[in-house]
């Protein structure tokens, strides 16, 4: 690690700062912040020799959605620089280093601004707009490391028991009652019926290069600039998949009210929309809004997931921190 450190900070001393990922990938050692005097920047170490829980293990198939080594293959291959001039970009690759036990190092620039978690809709909607402009004039892109068939790979990866859909003491759990409507139960069952039609759905929509991980968690404003963090699951998707994921992502996560939903939706992708056409697209936007939709199909897994995990203690994202659900009564959740 020293020849990185000469390398990145031109001196061997630096101070390692864990930073919030998420622990269960086995593609990813761990992610720090690095200090040597004023200057900073984040390592995060790629590796195929860790212990994972079922549905998290790596893959030697560079098209697989979690292949190990894809994000370093997108920044040594200078893949995000397609997409310059719209406002988004990734971080600065710094240094990337092949280490003796076989893992890689990935230091980038650590990007200073407002990360995602915090924006209001207003900002939400720009980023949705610089997506379009960049999705929209993108030719068709070809690597052989770019994952396919992402969505419905890392559906069948998601190992929950979906049999707790048709369970009624599993719906009688005080957090879930207090949180799902009634009705939302049918339509959760009726969403994983239909999980392969809307999978078929999705591979049939146009393509487009997409980040396929794009939550507020990894983006950062820097003075208007999107930043886009986490490449790993990089590779071919439907135009509109990653504001679809986007959009529900900002309001599961807690970083802004069920409430607003609606009004999120409207403006990002109206905004993805504006931004695919000003960059000369000239598609059926019947077809993105589809893909915007149809999606959800992702979701599949989480309701049989949070089914199992009510009655246990509840973890923030990277299981550091337990958190207490605000009190509710009835389906005082209802969006």
């Amino acid at each position: 690690m020293e020849e990185e450190l000469m390398t990145v900070f031109g001196g061997v001393d630096a101070v390692l700062e864990p930073l919030t990922h998420n622990p269960n990938n086995a593609v990813t050692r761990g992610i720090w912040r690095a200090r040597a005097g004023s200057r900073t920047a984040v390592l995060k170490v790629l590796t195929r020799r860790k212990e994972a829980p079922a549905g998290w293990e790596h893959s030697e198939d560079p098209r697989h959605w979690n292949y190990w080594r894809r994000e370093a293959d997108v920044y040594a291959s200078g893949l995000p620089g397609l997409w310059a001039g719209t406002g988004l970009r990734a971080p600065r690759l710094l240094e990337l280093a092949e280490r003796p036990d076989g893992d890689l190092a990935l230091w980038t620039e650590d990007v200073a601004g407002a990360p995602g978690t915090t924006w209001d809709v207003a900002r939400h909607a720009r980023l949705g707009h610089q997506l379009g402009l960049a999705q929209g004039a993108a030719t068709p892109v070809e690597r052989p490391w770019l994952s396919r068939s992402f969505l419905r790979d890392y559906l069948e990866a998601r190992r929950v028991p979906y049999e707790l859909l048709d369970d009624d003491a599993a719906w009688r759990q005080p957090l879930v009652a207090a949180n799902f409507p009634p009705e939302l139960r049918g339509e959760l069952i009726r969403l994983h019926r239909d999980r392969e039609e809307f999978l078929a759905v999705m591979e049939s929509l146009p393509r487009a290069l997409c980040h396929l991980d794009l939550w507020p968690s990894n983006v950062i404003d820097a003075g208007g600039e999107s930043v886009l963090l986490d490449w790993a699951f990089t590779g071919d998707g439907a135009l509109g998949e990653d504001v679809g994921n986007h959009i529900p992502d900002s309001v599961f996560d807690l970083f802004l009210p069920a409430a607003l939903l609606p009004e999120l939706d409207a403006a990002v992708y109206g905004a993805y929309l504006r931004g695919l056409r000003e960059s000369g697209w000239r598609g059926d936007e019947r077809l993105v809004r589809l893909a915007v939709c149809a999606s959800a199909v992702k979701y599949d897994f989480l309701a049989p997931l949070m089914l199992r995990q009510a009655g246990e203690a509840q973890l923030d994202y990277g299981g550091s921190r337990r958190w207490t659900p605000p009190a509710v009564t009835g389906n005082a959740a209802r969006p």
